[in-house]
């Protein structure tokens, strides 16, 4: 708690009602993505929530990169969403394991493709397979100046050296859902045993961000955690 002029303890915000506030206030993402989102999340496939569009549309605001990396397409929703706010002439190369994934968001990318870029020279490039596969046969050249992180939670420490090694100096990384529905926040063993092995990895992958000597890492509370990490020049 703390404490105003005349000594009275003003309690801390409610952690929803404060969620919930923020989202009443962020204008909504592109009308043309709306009808992607609901399919999306009608069928469970996990989408980025909408503090976390807003925080990707502040840096894509800001940095405005020439190229762009994510890693995790699910049904590209999000690659879509940053094609929407990426200035004239960007690249988004985009990382999906799942087969099935992968062919909806080809096709997502045909349908939505040309609306989402607002009419720019915009394009996004899809490569099937393991991330940490295919993140090893991107030459360092080919470097980023945004990471985005939204693929199996348990692997992005896996993802991480390839990911930093491919980020411009100056370059963004933002790395979604840390905080795994606050699970993060507990002890191992006031976890279920089938998330321990997970839970564990998480750690492992934020204090490997926070000890990384090219990084300065920031943790955030948006949506589900997110962290924004800049690669020092």
């Amino acid at each position: 708690m703390s404490g105003d002029s005349d000594g009275r303890l003003n309690p801390v915000p409610d952690p929803e009602r404060m969620e919930v506030f923020i989202e009443a206030m962020t204008p909504p993402g592109p009308a043309h993505l709306q009808g992607l989102e609901q399919e999306a999340l009608l069928a469970g496939v996990p989408i980025i929530r909408p503090q976390t569009q807003n925080l990707i549309r502040f840096f894509l605001t800001m940095n405005r990169p020439a190229r762009i990396l994510e890693i995790g397409t699910a049904v590209g929703f999000s690659a879509l969403f940053m094609q929407h706010y990426a200035p004239e002439g960007c690249r988004i190369l985009t990382i999906e394991k799942d087969h099935q994934r992968a062919a909806a968001a080809r096709g997502n990318f045909i349908k939505y493709g040309t609306e989402a870029a607002g009419g720019k020279k915009t394009g996004i490039e899809l490569m099937e397979g393991d991330a940490a596969q295919v993140l090893q046969e991107i030459r360092e050249d080919a470097s980023f100046d945004l990471v985005f992180m939204d693929a199996a939670k348990g692997q992005y420490i896996r993802f991480l050296p390839d990911a930093v090694r491919l980020l411009s100096p100056g370059g963004i990384m933002i790395t979604d859902n840390i905080l795994q529905e606050g699970e993060i926040l507990s002890s191992r063993f006031a976890v279920t045993r089938r998330n321990r092995t997970i839970h564990a990895r998480m750690r492992a992958y934020i204090r490997a961000l926070m000890e990384e000597p090219r990084l300065e890492t920031l943790l955030l509370p948006t949506g589900d955690g997110a962290a924004v990490s800049l690669k020092k020049k």
